[in-house]
């Protein structure tokens, strides 16, 4: 499969203080930026938002360029998002509708450019050991976490093959000759993964 632009980003090494900011300050510093603007649902509050994530990732020594490099597809989503809510005359909601989901996004990539993932998923299934209470896996938890993670990249990367070499052969606007290699790319991603799973041991079969 051929590059493709992550959702979430793949980690760097760096020097930044984001980079030495220890994983559970980073995961409160997501909840605090990415939670109040969806209660407030003010413009006034989503900008700041916005404005304080890009500015913790410009000062951590992230370049603008790998800060809104979050897929094309995603920005078609928020154009879409913003259209619509001006079409219906919430000229605001144009702003905070779309607004609040690309804070979500560039909140997540705090974490996810500047911290390996498998101390991500070390920090979460610690987070998580409350669940225990419940009957809950932390470690079957965080483990479904790490495989969102790796699929979205594949699976926005498969689409974007397919588009491409839809349009190599003039047929792009063809839903099904565009859907059907993505669709069939999950699936085999989705068999490999359950493989590999099974290899190692599932939570709950026994194997740790």
């Amino acid at each position: 499969m051929s590059s493709h632009t992550s959702l979430l980003g793949l980690y760097e090494p760096g020097a930044g203080w984001l980079f030495r900011l220890p994983v559970g300050w980073k995961y409160l510093l997501l909840l605090a930026l990415a939670v109040p603007p969806l209660f407030l649902w003010a413009w006034w509050a989503t900008l700041a938002g916005l404005m304080i994530a890009v500015a913790c990732l410009l000062t951590s020594g992230i370049p603008l360029r790998r800060i809104f490099s979050i897929g094309w597809y995603l920005w078609l989503l928020l154009g879409i998002m913003a259209g619509y809510q001006l079409v219906s005359l919430l000229p605001e909601a144009a702003f905070v509708s779309p607004g609040n989901l690309l804070l979500a996004v560039l909140a997540a990539r705090l974490l996810t450019l500047t911290t390996p993932t498998p101390d991500l998923m070390d920090a979460l299934a610690t987070g998580l050991r409350p669940v225990r209470w419940v009957g809950l896996d932390p470690a079957a938890a965080s483990l479904a976490v790490a495989l969102m993670i790796r699929s979205i990249p594949f699976l926005a990367g498969a689409l974007s093959d397919a588009r491409d070499a839809a349009r190599a052969r003039g047929v792009d606007r063809n839903p099904v000759v565009l859907l059907t290699p993505a669709v069939l790319g999950a699936v085999a991603y989705a068999q490999r993964t359950g493989e590999a799973l099974h290899a190692r041991g599932l939570p709950g079969d026994g194997a740790h």
